[in-house]
């Protein structure tokens, strides 16, 4: 796992944005895993201004997004079907007819999951995921316990998730008590793997994550065995690592490896 540690928000999503940029000109039809929720929000603002200011084009690219409320509609404000659409597809030059986000009013929902896993396989893979990281360590929606090598399925959220969320919500009865989401598995066969964090609030999650055992307690640490994960952290985050200074050491000597 390589590990980058940049000074705040700002560096971390622009950090984000130039891997995530590198890889479309390298392979424009890149089948890209996308993440929601307030971490990657600043990559998408990035990659939008890469496009508008920048050229970069997302016309070949395929996109495959982690989650989504289960019993939401795409119109719904806090659907993510919504926020996609609102903060990065609507800025770019994507064909929507190649993005895919699970569909919250499915009436199979099991059915539904085989074929999303289908259409992924279909799409040679997921070339790069992007994740951000719950307060309990869930990536996507996979709660402590999730099995490490599930798929995508639709799965009963747990408090602390329910409670994280309200705030995007009128009050914590209105946030969604299921979703579909991508499993640990589904995750971790993707090709290459950018995993974002920022502030103090993640920084003792991270360090479990990272540096501790991997566990379905805590279904980001099976991270710990993909070949091909970069972690961007801002300095808040990075700060209960036990290690950090030798991560930057080695982010350094990478860096200066490939020439930048």
């Amino acid at each position: 796992m390589e590990i980058i540690v940049k000074k705040n928000y700002e560096e971390m999503s622009k950090e984000a944005a130039r891997i995530v940029k590198e890889r479309i000109e390298k392979k424009p039809d890149l089948v890209l895993g996308l993440a929601t929720g307030s971490t990657p929000l600043g990559l998408y603002q990035e990659l939008a201004r890469m496009h508008q200011k920048e050229g970069l084009s997302f016309k070949k690219v395929k996109t495959f997004n982690l989650d989504e409320y289960y019993g939401l509609s795409p119109e719904h404000p806090q659907s993510y079907h919504y926020f996609m659409n609102l903060n990065f597809f609507s800025k770019i030059d994507i064909n929507i007819a190649n993005t895919h986000i699970p569909d919250g009013l499915t009436r199979e929902p099991n059915h539904f999951c085989l074929e999303y896993e289908e259409e992924i396989e279909k799409c040679g893979g997921i070339d790069l995921q992007i994740l951000g990281i719950g307060g309990d360590g869930h990536v996507g929606f996979n709660e402590p316990a999730s099995s490490l090598g599930s798929r995508t399925r639709i799965k009963t959220l747990n408090e602390q998730t329910i409670k994280d969320n309200s705030r995007f919500f009128k009050n914590i009865d209105e946030v969604p008590k299921y979703a579909i989401t991508m499993g640990v598995g589904t995750i971790i066969d993707a090709k290459e793997i950018i995993l974002m964090a920022s502030g103090k609030n993640k920084s003792l999650i991270i360090a479990k994550a990272i540096e501790g055992p991997v566990t379905s307690q805590i279904t980001a640490s099976m991270l710990q065995v993909h070949p091909k994960v970069i972690t961007i952290l801002d300095e808040d985050a990075a700060s209960s690592l036990k290690k950090k200074d030798y991560y930057k050491f080695v982010a350094e000597r990478v860096k200066k490896f490939n020439g930048n």
